[in-house]
């Protein structure tokens, strides 16, 4: 199927197909009634049919490093229409160089490193100095661009980040769990059913391989038994704690979990939430199987 074809049935097939071998809706109104801030929650199998569980999941919330999986699929999509584009050589530009970035700690204006080099290091250490260059190199039309391609109708990159000026003025990055769960759905579906959805299913399987190398695992990973694979991104500015996830992407059983926050005011308490919202929902899809 050609991926613009996929796109347009997208929506109808995410909100109208009849439900086939798929667990009940959970609800989570328990688990998330004592939250220190607001939650908002997507969870749903890879069988067609509602969301196996939904909160607050069309409410638009500060995106913060979640973002940067647009900006590995944009990497990924351009790589499709030429195969040079991830060894495409970035110049560092020193007002990228922003704190929160482990890989790009140490560097300086002028360096060059290729897109792949820096695709890496912003999806598994969040480096945000990576991320920013990146922003640079393809510019914020051509990432919106990839958001809305890829369906995304809540999500928006509006800024670099740590740009202070533009926080100031309200530029904020948003999203909400329905938009990074339909982006999550449509790469595992892609991966595992040799798709070209958002992108190339190649593409896919890369993207998830890269996401498996997360090293934030306080959130969704904590609350799912040790030696599933997740493949997730987190994300963290004040008053938000993030994390999107493909739970055991390649095995029998996977899920897409989002959980996203605002207004936080017990960053161990949320975390915490996350973590049981997590529980709860890899029993039941275990349970359901």
């Amino acid at each position: 199927m050609k991926r613009a074809t996929f796109l347009s049935l997208a929506a109808s097939i995410w909100a109208a197909m009849p439900v086939r071998v798929r667990a009940q809706q959970l609800d989570l109104s328990s688990t998330i009634a004592d939250a220190p801030g607001v939650v908002g929650v997507f969870a749903r199998t890879m069988a067609p049919g509602p969301a196996l569980a939904a909160y607050n999941a069309h409410v638009p919330f500060p995106a913060a490093s979640v973002i940067k999986l647009l900006i590995m699929l944009t990497g990924f999509r351009a790589h499709d229409q030429n195969p040079h584009a991830l060894s495409a050589p970035v110049t560092i530009r020193a007002s990228d160089l922003v704190g929160g970035s482990p890989f790009l700690a140490n560097a300086t204006g002028g360096e060059h490193f290729t897109v792949m080099q820096l695709l890496v290091p912003m999806i598994q250490l969040s480096d945000n100095s990576a991320a920013n260059a990146l922003i640079s190199h393809f510019g914020f039309a051509r990432i919106n661009e990839t958001v809305h391609a890829a369906g995304l109708r809540r999500t928006h990159l509006r800024r670099h980040f740590l740009d202070y000026s533009a926080i100031v003025h309200h530029h904020e990055n948003v999203t909400t769990p329905a938009d990074m769960g339909m982006l999550l759905y449509q790469i595992e579906r892609g991966s595992r059913e040799g798709l070209d959805t958002v992108t190339s299913s190649q593409a896919c399987r890369q993207m998830i391989e890269i996401m498996l190398g997360q090293t934030d695992r306080d959130k969704i990973p904590a609350g799912i038994p040790a030696g599933v694979p997740i493949a997730n991104k987190t994300g963290e500015v004040d008053g938000v704690r993030n994390d999107v996830a493909i739970v055991d992407p390649f095995g029998d059983t996977p899920f897409v979990l989002c959980v996203l926050t605002k207004y936080v005011t017990n960053y161990a308490s949320v975390l915490r939430t996350i973590s049981a919202i997590s529980n709860d929902v890899y029993r039941r899809v275990r349970e359901s199987a």
